[in-house]
């Protein structure tokens, strides 16, 4: 497939004031977006996700690597601000309710980006009506201010505001975590839908792995600012071969308490300071497998075949651990026949 979006080697820190130390959010990252598919980046608050998606949209400076969209390097002087690239790259925020400008009116807020990328005012109007029925709303809606709507209203305006410009690429970050189940799943399904009619790629920012295994194709898990594990979504929920992705997995909520995924994995311990990272591998201390290998080295990103790339010396033995309990397909189906009920 046409690859629209490379990154290589994405570092990314912040100083702090006042000081020497920084504060390393995202630490030598590559990865890329093919046309039409979606990148999930998965991982605890703070691993960095966010960061990732705002150096890509070029609302901040990396430190380090690049950013290459559709071929052309992303520079320092280059991003969304720029003609080139306006209208082209789109955000979907986290809270929709602060992405919206409490003294515009909803029809203002989705206009304003044509108005960015200069289409004449005839042109404008026409296409606001096309995107407010793509997202599920109705043209009274236009008069009205952000307070007077629910959630999934603000973020369906959100989306709406999204595509108006009909993106190549669009950066959801977190689009779902604010609302209730019921707006999340029409969210979901809003975009999947969206996504086959116009063909636009997203990178998929978030922590809800039932939402990540949903839509996405590929994804790859971040753990304090590195990619530790990238592949088929499939294949990592199937078959993990990194132990803080089955934390991750295991980690996932259900209504019946008593279901949970057999494993022998579990992480314990706190999540070490990104101003002071540990030597080695970024997991030593909280992983059960770390020996002094993993203490002294940080693993590369060994290929397991067919896209599946993982950090860890010994993810052979997470794959014959894991073996011993249920598969994560296994915990999900029986999951499924519960939420059936």
């Amino acid at each position: 497939m046409e690859t629209i979006l490379e990154v290589q080697g994405l570092v990314k820190h912040f100083p702090l004031p006042g000081s020497r130390a920084k504060v390393q959010a995202v630490n030598n990252i590559s990865f890329c977006i093919s046309k039409g598919e979606t990148l999930a980046l998965v991982g605890e608050s703070g691993s960095g996700k966010t960061t990732v998606g705002r150096c890509v949209l070029g609302l901040l400076e990396a430190t380090a690597g690049s950013i290459r969209f559709r071929g052309g390097e992303m520079g320092k002087r280059r991003h969304v601000r720029t003609p080139e690239l306006r209208g082209r790259l789109q955000l979907v925020f986290q809270e929709p309710a602060e992405a919206l400008d409490p003294r515009m009116r909803i029809g203002e807020s989705i206009e304003e980006p044509l108005r960015a990328v200069n289409l004449p005012a005839a042109e404008r109007g026409k296409r606001v009506a096309e995107v407010v029925d793509r997202v599920g709303l109705t043209m009274e809606i236009l008069d009205q201010y952000p307070l007077t709507l629910s959630a999934g209203q603000q973020q369906r305006v959100g989306i709406a505001r999204a595509i108006i410009t009909k993106p190549e690429l669009i950066v959801l970050d977190e689009p779902t975590s604010a609302l209730d189940p019921t707006a999340r799943a029409e969210i979901i399904d809003l975009l999947l839908r969206l996504q086959q009619e116009s063909g636009s790629a997203y990178l998929f920012i978030s922590h809800d792995l039932s939402a990540v295994r949903y839509i996405s194709r590929r994804i790859a898990v971040m753990y304090l600012g590195m990619i530790i594990e990238q592949g088929d979504a499939a294949e990592v929920f199937r078959t993990p071969r990194h132990p803080y992705s089955i934390g991750l997995l295991s980690s996932v909520l259900l209504p019946d308490p008593s279901l949970r995924r057999l494993t022998s994995i579990s992480l314990r311990g706190e999540i070490p300071s990104p101003i002071n990272l540990p030597k080695g591998c970024y997991l030593t201390s909280r992983c059960p497998f770390a020996d002094d290998r993993c203490r002294r080295e940080m693993p590369p990103a060994e290929d397991l075949g067919g896209n599946h790339v993982v950090r860890c010396f010994k993810h052979q033995e997470v794959a014959e651990t894991e073996r011993a309990a249920d598969t994560f397909e296994e915990f999900q189906r029986t999951a499924e026949r519960i939420l059936s009920v």
